[in-house]
């Protein structure tokens, strides 16, 4: 197997025992985290009835544009963006589901986006 599909397979073990433990509840929701090479995208996910709550991505037009600092400066308006949604469907705290990536670079600062603002997770 070559360098890459290793990374693939052991981002997926990783994913599926993070997720045996992240459920997301319609008290407590998940928020999870996808990350390509270029864009980020996060959603808030109700396990329970299989919807999305509210969702964001640098791939929207306001978000790209407020943020200079690269891709973790896109990363963490993306999580602000994510929080003021959330906040206006009424959700305020989430469960944090990072998708297998480590928590480091975009991640963490989606993450630090979202709880400036006003996510608790």
């Amino acid at each position: 197997m070559n360098r890459q599909a290793v990374k693939i397979v052991r981002r997926s073990r990783r994913r599926i025992r993070i997720r045996k433990r992240v459920v997301g509840m319609p008290s407590r929701p998940r928020l999870s985290v996808f990350r390509s090479l270029s864009h980020i995208y996060a959603q808030i996910i109700d396990d329970l009835s299989g919807h999305t709550l509210a969702a964001a991505s640098s791939r929207d037009e306001g978000v790209a544009k407020t943020a200079g600092a690269g891709k973790t400066g896109v990363a963490k308006a993306v999580g602000a963006a994510l929080a003021r949604k959330a906040t206006g469907a009424g959700i305020a705290e989430v469960a944090f589901d990072r998708n297998g990536y480590r928590y480091h670079g975009r991640v963490k600062a989606l993450a630090e986006g979202a709880r400036e603002g006003g996510l608790k997770f």
